[in-house]
């Protein structure tokens, strides 16, 4: 299976998410935020398949995140998630960089879809 990578700053939903992607088999890593994710991702060069990140988040929001992870790590496929429709809104600039925007809530079943999805579409060119 993959290997994810998941910045979300609250803890109660990225143990959540990590949990519901573990059981279907992926290896999941978390940080509770952008900033963790970014140094996460610059240690492992090249180990994740995908990162899920929330675009709002302290430290280093999940846009930045996105900008700095498809420098840093091209070949990772990128699906973000918000509960807020400014923030999708600032993401729908990125058509290039990220796969899709997940809107919270949503279900379990809703995210393993999105990140399933994510993970067997071919990649776009950036």
């Amino acid at each position: 299976m993959a290997r994810i990578l998941i910045a979300e700053d609250e803890e109660a939903l990225r143990s959540l998410v990590g949990r519901a992607l573990r059981d279907v088999g992926h290896d999941v890593e978390v940080a509770a935020d952008g900033a963790e994710a970014l140094d996460i991702l610059q240690r492992r060069a090249g180990a994740f398949d995908l990162l899920l990140a929330d675009i709002r988040m302290p430290v280093m929001d999940g846009i930045a995140l996105a900008l700095a992870a498809a420098r840093d790590a091209p070949d990772t496929t990128i699906l973000l998630m918000t509960g807020y429709a400014d923030q999708r809104e600032r993401a729908s600039g990125l058509e290039a960089l990220v796969h899709d925007v997940v809107l919270k809530p949503f279900t379990l079943a809703e995210i393993r879809s999105a990140v399933k999805e994510a993970l067997t579409t071919p990649a776009r060119p950036r």
